[in-house]
């Protein structure tokens, strides 16, 4: 897929980073499964929420890598013989779900719930920074 990133502009300079975080966040828009809402809360909060019925804590991990939300669940039905459904319409296959955060996002807490696993993130006040830069003289 060859499209024009605006990133590519040579007046923006330094934005390599911001166009990787781009390109992780359109190869994770393009999974379909698990499904999953994402819900504004109270306090400019976030809360991901999606469907892992079948899913167990201890199949389940959460994990964040350098601002990426990673959610992966494996399934282990290894003693469930194929041949004893008569019709399979709920997924059992393992999956990998990534969300590219924002700087400044935390990760409060993850909570399994009657087959959705909830994250809650919050969004904390960024601290105002001014920076007085001194202004040099040459010779």
């Amino acid at each position: 897929m060859n499209r024009p990133i605006v990133f590519d502009s040579p007046f923006l300079l330094g934005f390599e980073h911001t166009r990787s975080l781009i390109e992780r966040a359109a190869k994770a828009a393009a999974e379909s499964y698990p499904p999953y809402n994402v819900e504004e809360r109270a306090g400019g909060g976030l809360r991901i929420t999606l469907a892992v019925a079948g899913f167990t804590p201890d199949t389940l991990q959460v994990t964040l890598e350098d601002r990426q939300l990673v959610v992966a669940g494996k399934r282990d039905d290894a003693g469930k013989a194929e041949d004893a459904y008569l019709h399979r319409g709920i997924a059992a296959r393992g999956f990998i779900r990534a969300f590219v955060l924002a700087d400044g996002m935390e990760v409060e807490k993850a909570l399994l719930e009657h087959g959705l696993l909830h994250i809650d993130l919050a969004r904390p006040e960024p601290d105002k920074l001014i920076k007085k830069i001194p202004i040099q003289t040459a010779g």
